[in-house]
């Protein structure tokens, strides 16, 4: 089991309103972020502290896609559509008008973007052609959170359950029914044999894909909400954040807490973390608030024998 070190090494300010979302970007040493103001901008991990101006939109933005391969992005904009940001250039190339629903998640693979907004419709898009291949419903209930693996793609929905669709045909091969309320943050592995979920029920949850997504591990991670989930690059570390205002750090093989990051002991969020996003850059961990900021960590982990 490890022991870690937690410095903080600086905060960015900025966004007027609360801080939904930060993701990586084309750039390794770069991320970006966005909010209740409607501005999306463009980060340096270590480098100068001012941020840069990419897009901004009328309405609240959740959430944000990069499209690393063109340096492209696509920004949800609530009650709206989607739009397609030049991340280099900081216009807009394209946008398509999809919904009066605010928009949850997006989410790319392979040439799709799948769109989950507030009246449970998962909108699957050919990127190319920015054309409507299917849309989906199956609750009438918010989609929260999405992800995938190779031939899966995985859904959270504020019915409870994560739905489970063969990503080639999207035809809807598992319903897991664990959590007991809205499932904001999911995660697989990168071998993608291991789902990852987390709820406004405070729980964490593993699921075991190899075996028709067995319930693995439950653990009661937070006081509140999660929010997010993230693992390290190398699988060995699982990151959440919740509204209880707090990062906690897990071990990624026996899912045991190693380490509370909050205001009292590190300096932590005023409130509510509401993304964790931890980059290949130097490993840091980089987190955002409905207190509008974003923080930079930098975890050192000591191996005890």
């Amino acid at each position: 089991m490890s022991s870690v070190e937690v410095s903080k090494e600086r905060t960015l300010i900025g966004h007027k309103d609360c801080i939904y979302t930060v993701t990586e970007s084309p750039y390794e040493e770069k991320f970006i972020s966005a909010a209740g103001d409607g501005m999306v901008v463009l980060w340096e991990i270590c480098g100068s502290e001012n941020g840069q101006l990419i897009a901004k939109v009328p309405n609240s933005v959740y959430c944000i896609c990069p499209i690393n391969e063109l340096k492209q992005l696509v920004v949800g904009q609530n009650y709206e559509g989607i739009h397609i940001i030049d991340i280099l250039q900081k216009t807009e190339i394209a946008s398509l008008k999809l919904t009066k629903a605010a928009i949850f998640d997006i989410h790319y693979s392979d040439g799709r973007l799948y769109v989950g907004t507030a009246d449970g419709v998962l909108t699957v898009i050919d990127y190319n052609t920015l054309t409507i291949v299917t849309r989906i419903k199956k609750s009438n209930k918010s989609i929260r959170s999405i992800t995938s693996n190779r031939n899966h793609l995985a859904v959270g929905y504020s019915d409870n359950f994560i739905r489970i669709f063969n990503i080639t045909n999207m035809e809807m091969i598992h319903e897991l029914d664990g959590h007991t309320n809205s499932v904001f943050a999911l995660k697989y592995t990168s071998e993608g044999d291991l789902l990852l979920s987390g709820s406004r029920d405070a729980h964490l949850k593993i699921w075991d894909k190899t075996n028709y997504y067995h319930l693995k591990e439950s653990v009661i991670a937070h006081m509140y909400t999660i929010n997010s989930i993230d693992i390290r690059s190398d699988q060995h570390y699982i990151a959440t954040c919740s509204m209880d205002k707090t990062i906690k750090i897990w071990d990624g093989g026996q899912f045991k807490l190693l380490k509370v990051i909050d205001k009292a002991r590190h300096g932590g969020h005023l409130t509510s973390v509401n993304k964790i996003f931890w980059s290949n850059y130097k490993n840091r961990l980089i987190s955002c608030s409905d207190d509008r900021t974003i923080s930079i960590w930098d975890l050192k982990f000591n191996e005890k024998p």
